[in-house]
């Protein structure tokens, strides 16, 4: 979260006063059975937040999984901590994705789902704080980088008569509002790319799925697991956790969701649900 977004906040407590809740959540995981067994695993941005938690259960449910971004110092400590295969890419290069999907290829002894997780939001507020360079930034991390990934691991896919290929994308409760921001701009374009390249890459027996968290305890949010997760705006007031999003991306990975492809999953307890009494 940025400087004027963590300012923003403390003025809205000055005016309103501290939040008095303080809230936790009581969320139940399915126990490791090998659903994923058989799945090896790219996920973009999985060295934290939403994709690290995808990343841990898709190891804890027997995939073979390669986590990337452009921090190896954080790469290397999640493959150590956690027994995953790592590479170094930077979404934004994607003159690099070519070669990037041959050695993740190789690494991973047949990649077969791509996770496509990593992200930005630079909370500029509204349209008027928007620079060029800001939302050319979020439009290439967002956007472009996850397309044309997507596009190589198709590529891939269809020219190894690969069957069975799962795509993932990350998106969010935002790209099912109007917005006037890149970061909710991106995430519409996500959601209807899902739904394209669903209809699109059918025939190759590939499946495309998004999910669409709310806001979620993370470093790019501002909310601690830890900390007290109460969260006015979202539907029961409290934020929702990276493990449980997880859950519902370990299930889009499985063959237990094989009738599945071009739904996206909107994880905020009915949030965006335009309900006539709202």
């Amino acid at each position: 979260m940025s400087l004027r977004e963590y300012l923003k906040r403390g003025i809205r407590y000055v005016i309103s006063g501290v939040p008095q809740k303080n809230v936790t959540a009581n969320i139940a995981y399915l126990q490791p059975n090998q659903r994923l067994k058989g799945k090896h695993i790219i996920v973009t941005g999985g060295a934290k937040g939403i994709g690290l938690a995808i990343t841990r259960k898709c190891l804890e449910e027997g995939a073979k999984v390669l986590v990337t971004g452009r921090d190896e110092v954080a790469l290397k400590k999640v493959s150590d901590d956690y027994g995953c295969l790592y590479l170094k890419l930077d979404i934004l290069s994607v003159d690099d994705f070519p070669l990037f999907v041959k050695q993740a290829d190789e690494l991973l002894g047949g990649v077969n789902c791509l996770v496509n997780n990593a992200g930005i939001s630079l909370h500029e507020g509204n349209i008027r704080n928007v620079s060029l360079e800001q939302f050319d930034k979020q439009m290439n991390t967002n956007l472009r980088g996850g397309y044309f990934l997507a596009q190589k691991f198709i590529e891939l896919l269809e020219n190894t008569k690969r069957e069975n290929g799962n795509i993932l994308f990350v998106s969010s409760e935002r790209g099912f509002f109007v917005d006037d921001l890149p970061y909710g701009l991106t995430k519409a374009a996500i959601n209807s790319l899902t739904q394209g390249l669903a209809c699109r890459v059918i025939d190759s027996k590939i499946r495309v799925n998004a999910i669409a968290p709310g806001v979620t305890a993370s470093e790019m949010t501002g909310f601690s697991a830890e900390g007290n997760l109460y969260c006015p705006y979202n539907a029961t007031e409290r934020v929702y956790l990276p493990e449980e999003v997880a859950e519902v991306a370990c299930f889009l990975l499985s063959d237990a969701s094989k009738c599945l492809s071009g739904q996206i999953l909107v994880c905020n307890e009915g949030k965006s649900i335009n309900a006539h009494w709202k």
